[in-house]
């Protein structure tokens, strides 16, 4: 839909423009981190989820870890839905036309991160006119660090005293707000995050152990002391490449012992194997849709297993828009009536040759509108054809 004119409706009061937003520092974590600022999350009298959610930011930078929510996220994303009437079930694509934007996009990326990062909270745009329709303007995510969600509170600095929160479940706050997720929900990076550790460490033991003996060390003997000659000796090592070298006198004795086991390779790509496989468990409850799997009926399985999670995303997704979303877009005049109920719609979700199998098998039985098809597959229908009996049309025949 193309905006021919952009009208502010609404100005709202904004939670973002209260908050003092922070750079995260990058630093490195570890296992008694994790757990200290796992501590400070649950704390009774005073949550703060800050140090919690600067490990997740490492965790989620795992190529592993982001690609297996990447496949999870999109499985939802990609399904079809549908506005319908809440007693009579009819859809209403006007209506189904008004979520079919970018704002309403990025509001199910925020709903479906709750699952990995925890409760989440969106604060819906300012209400605006495009074309002749309302509209949010867009949706943001509300900087989870500010947010303690067992309180209702929002922070204008992370780890501020409660006290001079703001109560975001309060009027005019909420009318602009989505929750995803319970209060004390702190999402599946939790579990995630001392395999990803592990496997952060195994990696960097292994790059040790590449660079010590991967790569072959020239070594220079010398009897002479005068540091003029050391000195030329020295530059005359470096100069001849960024490989290791060194300098010992002549009678020295260099002795360079490995791991008992022979076998360093399986030492580390093993563990980070077990760390991935760990990670795909967790994440979408199985590893052969995101790794190769040994044989396609066990990759089915794990196939059903990744569906019935992304119908349980599907399932919340759905009690969110129907809960929370819809009775705001009513209250701010977007959707006209509160009989409008949101719904997956399950009939274009089908395979092409499932869809294909269905029609031949109606086409046999029922006499089907000509609009149908012209309106699917937009092409233009003149008439019937005439064959002669017996012939039967293929589409290898064309």
């Amino acid at each position: 839909m193309q905006m021919n004119t952009t009208g502010k409706m609404e100005k709202k009061n904004k939670l973002l423009v209260e908050l003092q937003l922070k750079t995260a520092a990058l630093t490195k974590k570890d296992i008694r981190d994790w757990r200290n600022a796992w501590q400070m999350a649950i704390n009774i009298e005073h949550p703060n989820r800050s140090r919690l959610y600067d490990i997740y930011s490492d965790v989620i930078a795992d190529g592993h870890i982001s690609g297996a929510i990447d496949q999870r996220k999109k499985m939802t994303m990609q399904q079809s839905f549908k506005l319908v009437h809440s007693a009579t079930g009819e859809e209403l694509p006007e209506l189904t036309q008004i979520f079919e934007t970018k704002w309403f996009k990025d509001l199910l990326e925020h709903i479906l991160d709750s699952r990995y990062w925890g409760h989440t909270l969106v604060e819906l745009g300012d209400v605006i006119l495009r074309g002749k329709v309302k509209t949010f303007e867009n949706v943001k995510l509300v900087p989870r660090k500010h947010v303690i969600p067992e309180l209702g509170l929002v922070t204008k600095e992370p780890g501020d005293d409660p006290k001079t929160g703001i109560f975001y479940r309060d009027v005019p706050y909420s009318n602009y707000l989505i929750e995803a997720g319970d209060f004390d929900n702190l999402g599946l990076l939790l579990k995630c995050t001392p395999h990803q550790i592990s496997k952060k460490n195994m990696a960097a033991f292994w790059d040790q152990f590449g660079e010590m003996f991967g790569m072959p060390m020239r070594i220079a003997k010398t009897t002479t002391r005068d540091p003029q000659e050391l000195s030329r000796i020295d530059s005359m090592m470096e100069s001849m490449g960024p490989k290791q070298w060194a300098r010992f006198n002549e009678d020295t004795e260099i002795e360079f012992t490995e791991s008992g086991t022979k076998d360093s390779f399986n030492v580390y790509d093993k563990r980070i194997e077990r760390c991935n496989n760990e990670l795909s468990k967790i994440l979408i409850g199985q590893t052969m849709t995101l790794d190769s799997g040994s044989s396609l009926s066990q990759s089915q399985v794990h196939l059903e297993i990744l569906n019935r999670l992304v119908a349980s995303d599907c399932d919340m997704v759905k009690d969110i828009i129907n809960d929370q979303l819809l009775p705001l877009c009513h209250l701010h005049g977007i959707i006209p009536s509160t009989d409008v109920r949101f719904e997956w719609d399950e009939t274009l979700n089908l395979k092409p040759d499932e869809q294909i199998q269905i029609e031949q098998m109606l086409l046999t039985k029922y006499e089907i509108d000509e609009s149908y098809f012209i309106e699917k597959y937009n092409i233009p229908i003149t008439g019937k054809t005439s064959l002669p009996t017996g012939t039967n049309m293929k589409l290898d025949d064309f």
